[in-house]
């Protein structure tokens, strides 16, 4: 086996899923309107920026884009690495911001960065950190060098905020993006880790279990970590694989990939009190659920707390859907807003979905049409159009499935995890 099938292969291990081909019936009766204009700003070669992009991007006020990559950059290593993409007259002039190195540097960055309330870069590593844990995971912070570097491949400086070590005490494998609230602490999932009972149906061995939500405050110069919840796999679900969206009133909002008491994942709420933090149900995902099944993506908020999410199997369509969650006095409304025609291999939507200020959600799907596609869902006096704003070829990139980023222009922004020039994943750019 290749370098490269070995990396895809590990790919589908961590997330339990494989990606296939789709017979689609219907695709583009609505996308022959849209006036987008789709490029690749980057092709991936395995080199010092890395391979395999599997989050989206933060994008700074001057809409430099910042990513991560799975595996790549140190040569010596293939840990992944952190980029950025900057504008530069009518192209883009991408650069390698650190290259992990493994061990207690990290290994495996999943997720995209994420910017601090310093304006550092803030992530997370699936692989590397303790030793004694088997390499749990690592939460990291960025920072540009402290002068001017003359040499273009300056590397940023990493320090590591925290090193998992499994158990029943802690999590391991946090392959997910990180939130902030608006007193500095971060707030992240860990997809196993945090054993609570030997009878959970997550239960396999000291190390993989249900998975736990972890806080780190900001403690006299360095950071303290806690747990905040310990994933059941009952009720409250396990495997949290989206990381949270968080609300002005602290709340956080996720998802589970497994369990639940449709068996299938569920929309939880995490609510923070004097006494500790209270998990809460919106939803549990099921087989034949009007919303599809499994929480393999995470949620987002409007302005009025509504939550919005995709999932990649079932529905009507058979290809997963976009759904709305609505609070109301006696618990949680389901609006299924879009039913996507495919089959269940991963055809659906993957990765968080994107909403402009008009209201207008963005996603993506990961082997619609055999390669993969970014649609646009238009609200319309209470209903929603379904458009196609990009079909991919395998050329121009093939597994669309991090979450989408849009700009003050109104830019979307994203990553194929794999295809382009050297199959090795791509970023795009579709312009309005």
């Amino acid at each position: 086996m290749s370098g490269q099938e070995s990396s895809r292969a590990l790919f589908s291990d961590i997330h339990g899923c494989a990606a296939g081909l789709v017979l689609i019936v219907l695709l583009f009766a609505a996308a022959l309107a849209q006036a987008q204009t789709f490029q690749v700003l980057y092709n991936f070669d395995d080199g010092a920026t890395g391979a395999l992009p599997n989050g989206g991007f933060a994008v700074d006020g001057a809409g430099n884009l910042y990513g991560t990559t799975q595996l790549g950059g140190l040569e010596s290593c293939g840990c992944g690495a952190v980029f950025m993409l900057k504008r530069a007259g009518q192209g883009w002039v991408i650069k390698p911001l650190y290259q992990f190195t493994g061990e207690s540097s990290g290994a495996g960055p999943f997720a995209t960065v994420v910017f601090g309330p310093d304006g550092n870069l803030y992530g997370t590593t699936a692989g590397g950190g303790l030793l004694s844990c088997g390499y749990c995971g690592t939460v990291y912070k960025l920072q540009p060098p402290p002068s001017a570097c003359e040499n273009a491949l300056c590397p940023w400086r990493e320090t590591v905020l925290y090193s998992f070590a499994g158990g029943s005490d802690d999590g391991i494998y946090p392959a997910d993006p990180l939130v902030f609230d608006a007193a500095g602490n971060l707030y992240g999932t860990t997809q196993q880790g945090g054993i609570t009972n030997y009878n959970t149906p997550c239960f396999f061995n000291e190390q993989y279990s249900c998975g736990t939500a972890f806080k780190l405050a900001p403690s006299n110069g360095g950071w303290t970590e806690s747990l905040i919840y310990k994933f059941m796999g009952e009720n409250d679900g396990w495997h949290p694989v989206a990381g949270f969206s968080i609300d002005a009133a602290g709340n956080l909002y996720g998802t589970t990939y497994e369990g639940g008491a449709g068996s299938q994942g569920t929309v939880d709420e995490l609510s923070p009190s004097n006494s500790g933090w209270t998990e809460t149900t919106l939803y549990s995902f099921s087989m034949n659920g009007a919303a599809g099944y499994s929480g393999f993506n995470g949620v987002i908020l409007d302005a009025v707390g509504n939550v919005y999410g995709a999932t990649p199997y079932g529905g009507a369509g058979g290809g997963g859907t976009v759904y709305e969650l609505m609070p109301t006095s006696g618990g949680w409304n389901l609006n299924v807003l879009y039913s996507i025609l495919g089959q269940t291999d991963l055809s659906g939507p993957v990765g968080n979905l994107a909403m402009d200020s008009a209201g207008n959600l963005y996603g993506a799907a990961y082997s619609l049409g055999g390669d993969g596609l970014i649609f646009k869902l238009t609200p319309n006096n209470g209903t929603y159009t379904y458009s196609v704003l990009h079909q991919f070829d395998g050329d121009d990139g093939h597994g669309p499935q991090g979450p989408i980023a849009i700009d003050a222009q109104g830019n979307l922004y994203g990553t194929t995890f794999a295809g382009g020039t050297h199959d090795w994943g791509t970023v795009w750019e579709i312009a309005p």
